[in-house]
């Protein structure tokens, strides 16, 4: 019979490729736990929302501006950005760690009786089979790794919205609150006025002269509050936005932005692929799966096969004969036999690690459903709230009307008129703050939702997702 020396070699590789198969762990059940639906029930004439872009509810122009420039020049999506990048750059190198080798060397050596001096020059190539499942596994620390800085993106893109519709809402209430606040204290000063006319004219009481001026006094005093409240949100725009002094033009008067009656156009279920903070806790599965796999790998035997071609020139003579080189080709066995339990104890620590990671996925789901049903009722509670303060508003400038009616007409002192102002304007101020409060309660439900637009490389989160039960 022909000698067959590929034939052993044949019949190791197909082995090795079957053991590497079959030896690969499945994924551990994530099971994640969603109501049905909703427990807020939202207004039957209410609107959909765009989950990517939520924003738009609040038909400001000014702000849609704002959070587009937000998303192409923030620093920490930028970053983010990034890392991302990077992940991915390790992704794709990981899919070649198993793949033959080859490189060149050269080294000098010497015979042990320093009888002659060698230059040695040749090439090694060397192929790690990937054994009892490690291939798979270090795909999936790779695929971890990946999905989570693509979640960490959408996280820092979810922030950055919120943020910047944050701000710009605490913006507009604070000029509205500034412009309120001084039409109080024009009539606290006319108010002033009158009762040092009633003294000179010997008709008011001292104290309530000195009451006017403190009335005064406390109104000026309060108008620093939204002035320190238009600075703290412009320069926090202007961070958000990369730039270090904010847009003059962001000081323009302007109206609060309105929201009307809003439907939820989601699921629970949803929440697993929009929320970042379950998109991490997935990915740190994934890559807790592959790390398991590994430390599983390390506890079996470890087969490369190698090869290498080395010429020498024995410098002493200067002689170099075709005889000198030399080629070998064969397997590399490392074979763990005793290491006191230190592979075995890595492996366990890992496979607790990993259900760690499905643990806080879980507990990560039901965090989720957990705020966005907080959310949902604190901006249907804000939403009344509003209203009411709406219709006492209303109700307080009808009635400063008629009391100036009646002034005109001789029936009420200006004193009256003045006191109804003050009344219609504090009432004005609680409305500014409810319906600023419905704003931010509407900003935290979509940032709980992960409501932001999507990176352009999201598909690659959905495609490696699905490798998840």
């Amino acid at each position: 019979m022909p000698h067959r020396p590929f034939l052993p070699l044949a019949v190791l590789g197909g082995a090795v490729l079957l053991l590497s198969a079959c030896a690969t762990q499945p994924l551990p059940p994530l099971a994640p736990s969603t109501p049905p639906q909703w427990q807020q029930a939202a207004p039957a004439d209410a609107a959909k929302v765009d989950l990517r872009g939520w924003w738009h509810a609040f038909h400001d122009p000014r702000l849609d501006a704002l959070v587009d420039a937000a998303l192409h020049a923030n620093l920490n999506v930028a970053a983010a950005r990034e890392r991302l990048l990077a992940a991915r750059e390790l992704e794709h190198s990981s899919r070649s760690a198993y793949l033959p080798t080859l490189r060149a060397k050269t080294e000098d050596a010497i015979d042990p009786d320093a009888s002659a001096s060698f230059f040695v020059a040749g090439f090694d190539a060397l192929w790690e089979i990937p054994l009892f499942g490690r291939g798979t596994a270090t795909r999936r620390q790779a695929q971890g790794n990946r999905d989570l800085a693509l979640a960490d993106l959408q996280q820092a893109r979810v922030s950055l919205v919120a943020e910047v519709v944050r701000n710009w809402l605490d913006l507009c209430a604070a000029r509205q609150r500034k412009a309120t606040l001084e039409a109080i204290v024009d009539e606290r000063r006319k108010l002033l006025d009158l009762w040092r006319i009633r003294q000179r004219l010997k008709l008011a009481d001292p104290g309530a002269l000195a009451q006017a001026e403190a009335a005064l006094a406390q109104a000026r005093a309060a108008l620093a509050d939204p002035a320190q409240s238009i600075d703290a949100s412009a320069q926090g725009l202007a961070a958000l936005l990369g730039r270090t002094a904010p847009d003059p033009a962001w000081l323009a008067p302007g109206a609060l932005p309105d929201l009307g009656a809003l439907e939820l156009d989601s699921a629970p279920a949803d929440l697993l692929r929009t929320r970042p903070e379950i998109a991490q806790a997935q990915a740190e599965v994934l890559s807790a799966a592959g790390d398991a796999g590994v430390a599983r790998a390390d506890m079996f035997p470890s087969v490369k096969l190698g090869g290498s071609i080395v010429w020498s020139t024995n410098i002493t003579t200067h002689r170099r004969a075709h005889e000198d080189a030399i080629g070998s080709l064969g397997p590399l066995l490392d074979i763990p036999l005793f290491d006191w339990g230190l592979r075995r104890a890595e492996s366990r620590a890992k496979a607790h690690e990993l259900r760690a990671a499905v643990y806080a996925y879980r507990q990560a789901v039901l965090d989720g459903v957990a705020e966005v049903q907080t959310a949902l009722g604190r901006l249907e509670r804000q939403r009344r709230q509003e209203r009411q303060s709406e219709l006492a508003a209303a109700a307080l400038g009808r009635a400063h009307a008629a009391v100036a009616k009646r002034v005109q007409l001789g029936l009420d002192s200006p004193l009256d008129q003045i006191d109804a102002g003050v009344a219609a304007d504090q009432a004005k101020l609680a409305s500014i703050d409810a319906r600023a409060a419905h704003g931010l309660a509407f900003v935290s439900l979509y940032k709980a939702l992960g409501g932001a637009p999507m990176p352009e490389d999201a598909g690659d989160r959905q495609a490696s997702a699905r490798d998840l039960p």
